[in-house]
């Protein structure tokens, strides 16, 4: 039988919660990272169920020499825009362009395209086991 005394009980259970908390932000960063590698992949293809691009952006899209049907992609700018950053307890994926939010929730002359939350629910069994794996593995192995 282990026996602790308090004190080593006490530093037993800080030691733990530490560990946790470097176990969450290392979660945390995995989860991240799979939203934000999912957003790039999806872009300029019908991945999330997109709807179809009008026949007067695809001709617009011929005529500038960018390929016909190929959603959100152009130069590249917005797949290369998509950054995560992990502070405390929170996560974010996203761009810093303004015409990425048009493009995520839509506009009244664009339909949503939805290419973060979208890559985050797409994904959602993997995010789980990376967040499970990776606390439990610290949990057990400390």
């Amino acid at each position: 039988m282990t026996e602790f005394s308090l004190t080593g009980l006490a530093t037993f259970l800080t030691e733990a919660m530490v560990e946790m908390d470097h176990a969450k932000h290392e979660a945390l960063e995995k989860a991240a990272v799979i939203v934000e590698d999912g957003s790039k992949k999806a872009i300029g293809t019908y991945e999330f169920g997109w709807p179809p691009l009008a026949e007067s952006t695809k001709r617009d899209r011929v005529n500038k020499g960018f390929a016909e049907d190929e959603p959100l992609l152009r130069t590249g700018e917005l797949r290369d825009s998509i950054r995560h950053e992990v502070e405390g307890d929170t996560a974010r994926v996203g761009s810093d362009l303004d015409y990425a939010l048009y493009q995520e929730v839509g506009t009244s002359r664009i339909p949503p395209r939805s290419f973060l939350m979208q890559s985050a629910v797409h994904h959602r069994d993997e995010i789980v086991h990376e967040i499970g794996e990776t606390m439990v593995t610290k949990l057990v192995n400390g």
